[in-house]
């Protein structure tokens, strides 16, 4: 879903210097699917720590910092919710009620937060 939104990212998904000639190919690339566990593990580790996000600050501003250093732009984040609330849905059917979707936006919207301020403490011209 991600590279229907927006088929520009797939440019940022390299893995030793290699460029993807289409989605299908990234989507079944090891390296692409582990970056794919990664992500989950920020969730989980957001879901898990629901109560206490802040003591994820720190790990989600220096996760931004590292995404910005990748040439990841702020906005691609959006596209990225996008598509976790489309599997949490194709996923959870008809469970995905519009509580289930708020809880999920707010969670995923407070992890994006924390990730931009990684974007916020790098100087100008870095």
């Amino acid at each position: 879903r991600l590279f229907d939104l927006d088929p520009d990212l797939l440019p940022l998904f390299q893995y030793n210097c290699k460029q993807f000639s289409s989605p299908e190919e990234c989507l079944s690339a090891p390296e692409f699917l582990d970056h794919i566990r990664k992500v989950m593990l920020v969730i989980d580790a957001a879901v898990n720590h629901l109560e206490d996000l802040p003591c994820l600050e720190e790990y989600l501003c220096n996760l931004g910092k590292k995404h910005q250093a990748a040439g990841v732009k702020v906005e691609s984040f959006s596209t990225v919710g996008e598509s976790l609330l489309y599997m949490l849905e194709n996923c959870l059917g008809t469970a995905f009620c519009p509580d289930v979707r708020e809880a999920w936006t707010k969670l995923y919207d407070a992890v994006v937060k924390a990730m931009r301020r990684g974007w916020d403490t790098l100087p100008e011209g870095v």
